[in-house]
């Protein structure tokens, strides 16, 4: 399934006019960037239903070149081979494999183990890439206005105990026969979820990408 076109013109020319914003000096350029900004701004109100103010603000805030955002995600197995999932309260308790937004200073593998022990309690060693993909071309719900690239990883558990945080609700492991219905589809597929555990199965399997 793809994406609405509106959707996808809406956040081209975001990036458009902030790229823009960011280089331009003549105050003509700049006036015109601000105005593909709104433009932007009211398609994706019209389309999404959200306040086009709300919108706006968002976009204002972004600055220097548009680049996608970086969301990890890690699959962490336990001996028995079942997957830590944990329930997400940003978005009502729904469940997902834990992870977030990448944090600068921190490489790619670092920022998953980061997010693993925040949201757990354990810490885990990052063995693999399973994925990188595109958060687009998933079929996530609901859309998001920016582009996001996801890093799915595998952990191997070599401490702690299970803890909740601000950020989740609950910690538990699953088997892949009784995996929680109630997903956080705007975090994990159940197609993501059936490909970390091909990739525990076999940690020969390449890396998936786009």
């Amino acid at each position: 399934m793809t994406e609405p076109n509106w959707l996808v013109w809406a956040r081209d020319i975001q990036a458009i006019a902030q790229t823009g914003l960011t280089y331009a000096q003549d105050p003509f350029d700049r006036e015109r960037y601000e105005t593909l900004r709104t433009l932007a701004a009211r398609m994706m109100a019209a389309g999404s239903g959200e306040l086009e103010e709300r919108i706006e603000d968002l976009f204002s805030q972004q600055k220097g070149y548009a680049t996608p955002k970086l969301e990890v995600r890690v699959g962490v197995f336990n001996a028995h081979g079942q997957i830590l999932m944990v329930r997400e309260v940003l978005d009502k308790n729904r469940w997902t494999v834990p992870g977030g937004w990448a944090d600068t200073n921190y490489t790619p593998s670092q920022n998953a183990a980061k997010e693993v022990q925040e949201e757990t309690g354990y810490t885990v060693h990052i063995t693999k890439l399973a994925m990188a993909l595109d958060r687009s071309t998933q079929n996530h719900q609901p859309p998001e206005p920016f582009s996001i690239t996801k890093l799915f990883f595998i952990g191997e558990i070599t401490g702690g105990h299970p803890t909740t945080s601000i950020e989740t609700s609950a910690v538990q492991f699953f088997a892949q026969n009784a995996l929680p219905p109630d997903l956080s589809l705007g975090r994990v597929l159940p197609s993501q979820l059936a490909k970390l555990f091909a990739h525990h199965a076999n940690p020969t399997l390449p890396t998936e990408f786009d």
